[in-house]
């Protein structure tokens, strides 16, 4: 599986069945090259003016199975919630 297919895979946890988002970098191990981490990189913060939030570093040892479509963790890592924006009014 090369890193382009992995990223069109989404992440869900299994303990909590959210979706936490798309698989955006991995992370090696300098003297091994062995994978340590998947990367989800935080949200955009105003369109990226303001930055983003932190990124989640989900570790390999976490992944259960890595489907056709998903990719399911067992993690104690924190996602932020994504803020429910109001409707927009004229």
């Amino acid at each position: 599986m090369t890193l382009y297919e992995l990223c069109q895979h989404d992440v869900i946890c299994i303990s909590t069945g959210k979706n936490l988002g798309k698989v955006d970098d991995i992370s090696f191990d300098e003297k091994t090259a062995a994978i340590q981490n998947i990367v989800l990189y935080g949200r955009l913060k105003l369109f990226g003016l303001l930055g983003r939030e932190e990124d989640v570093l989900i570790p390999w040892k976490d992944i259960r199975k890595i489907g056709r479509d998903v990719i399911l963790v067992e993690t104690q890592i924190v996602v932020p919630e994504r803020k429910k924006r109001l409707p927009f009014m004229i």
